[in-house]
């Protein structure tokens, strides 16, 4: 159990996703700027979110606390995501998930409602890189399809067809796939898991195709008013929980441990402004993808009291991490982002360390609950051996399952014209595979970011098994008119 002098009320955490792609390590960082967000007020307590008060929340202190804490980020994470991979190996999932089986498989999957006629060309963007392979993605994207046009009719009455692009990793190939979905004539781009966003969004949205992801970051991505929709609140895990777990510890300092790609240093940048106006000072500390030994960057970070230690990255990125700060006797709060908790993580890292962390989260992994199930009955019935475990394969389930669910409105012709209309007249729509988060794209969630669907995400903490305890909706506001 982490020490420190302080002790505090336990809060609860979940998972979420991030990058691949290693640049250079920089040194230590103030960041830099972003819009303040309506639903994040709500943040600033948590002492709401316990209803196991004969626990001590993680502040790392005398008693270590239950945790707390998704891509996109994978959004922003901004990024949350927003670009993640599970690198984990044969990982199923946490004792706590889902298990369906029989009469609980068909209900629920819901009863049969075929799609039929012409089918409605999807562009999938996705792939593998250096950091792991997301061949999950595209398995869960096929279960999903199949499962939309069995029993929601798929978009419009017609059967979803998938055209698939991987850009593995590489920027040119990010660019390429972005092309290719223009030249394909596809109705709309969805874009899974992947650390080059703006390289495959850019020629989609200078074509007027509708783009939609799990969760993205970048000024120009989240800002676009004409035909970006980010699914997830990029704000909620890169400051909304971070900020709350400093004021709950009463600290005016975040550090955030990031994997060093582009959107994710980005998302971390942009939310400067959100730390400032809350009266906390964001340090970003950058660490290249695949470093195995983080002990050096860990023992400069606690030496310099940094406040509420933030991990943003993958599984291996993360137990690099936290192993780094057990080496070095860190003992204070941590939250994370939900990529961060798996199989593998629990194995790497003791259990006593992961007891009391916060995770931020889109999607409740690890519990039994209405989406749990679901989405293990989509991979069970439509797919062949995808552990229903890892974050990545939840949360293209949800991506596609959303924007489906957002077209519900939509007759007639499908066009690229005709979804971004349906998208930004759409109704608040609960995210399959949300936990009872919802969505509505008319460019109000979140201020400065009109690309963004979302607003606010699920918290947790971790017991001392490493598993997240029951999930709440935090910052998850009414979309406003």
């Amino acid at each position: 159990m982490r020490r420190s002098g302080r002790t505090t009320r336990q809060r609860e955490l979940p998972a979420l996703s991030t990058s691949p792609v290693p640049p250079a390590l920089p040194e230590p960082t103030a960041a830099p700027s972003l819009p303040a967000h309506p639903g994040l007020s709500g943040l600033s307590d948590l002492s709401d979110l316990s209803d196991r008060p004969d626990r001590a929340v993680r502040g790392r202190s005398a008693a270590r606390a239950r945790l707390a804490l998704t891509a996109s980020a994978v959004a922003v994470l901004l990024a949350v995501t927003a670009c993640g991979d599970d690198a984990d190996d044969g990982q199923g999932a946490a004792p706590g998930a889902a298990t369906t089986s029989g009469a609980s498989t068909a209900d629920a999957l819901g009863p049969a409602a075929p799609a039929s006629g012409e089918p409605v060309r999807i562009g999938l963007v996705t792939g593998r890189g250096a950091s792991g392979d997301l061949n999950i993605e595209k398995d869960v994207a096929e279960a999903t399809v199949r499962y939309l046009n069995e029993h929601r009719s798929g978009i419009a009455g017609r059967p979803v067809e998938l055209v698939l692009c991987e850009t593995l990793a590489d920027p040119g190939k990010g660019a390429d796939c972005g092309n290719r979905m223009v030249e394909e004539n596809v109705a709309a781009v969805v874009v899974g898991s992947t650390p080059v966003l703006e390289s495959v969004w850019q020629p989609i949205n200078q074509a007027g195709l509708p783009a939609v992801f799990f969760g993205a970051s970048g000024k120009r991505i989240l800002g676009d008013t004409l035909a970006t929709f980010a699914l997830t609140d990029p704000t909620f895990p890169v400051s909304g929980v971070p900020i709350a777990l400093a004021k709950e510890h009463r600290t005016t300092k975040v550090t955030a441990v990031v994997i060093d790609v582009p959107s994710s240093r980005a998302s971390y940048q942009e939310a400067v402004a959100v730390y400032k106006a809350a009266g906390i000072d964001l340090t970003i500390v950058p660490v290249p993808l695949g470093t195995a030994d983080m002990t050096p960057q860990m023992r400069k970070l606690a030496g310099d009291d940094p406040g509420v230690v933030h991990i943003h990255g993958n599984d291996s990125f993360c137990i690099s991490a936290l192993n780094g700060l057990r080496a070095v006797g860190y003992d204070g709060p941590i939250s994370m982002i939900g990529q961060c908790v798996t199989d593998a993580t629990r194995k790497a890292v003791p259990e006593s360390y992961l007891e009391g962390v916060s995770v931020a989260a889109n999607s409740p992994i690890g519990t039994d609950n209405p989406s749990t199930r679901l989405y293990k009955a989509v991979v069970t019935t439509y797919g062949k051996d995808i552990d229903p475990g890892k974050p990545s394969g939840v949360n293209i389930f949800t991506t596609l399952a959303g924007f489906q669910a957002s077209l519900a409105d939509l007759t007639g012709d499908v066009t690229p014209t005709s979804i971004i209309t349906a998208l930004k007249a759409m109704p608040a729509t609960e995210l399959p595979g949300g936990g009872g988060l919802k969505i509505r794209c008319n460019g109000h969630a979140v201020a400065g970011s009109p690309a963004v669907c979302g607003r606010g995400g699920l918290l947790t903490t971790l017991d001392d098994a490493g598993e997240p305890t029951e999930y709440k909706l935090v910052g998850a506001t009414p979309i406003e008119d």
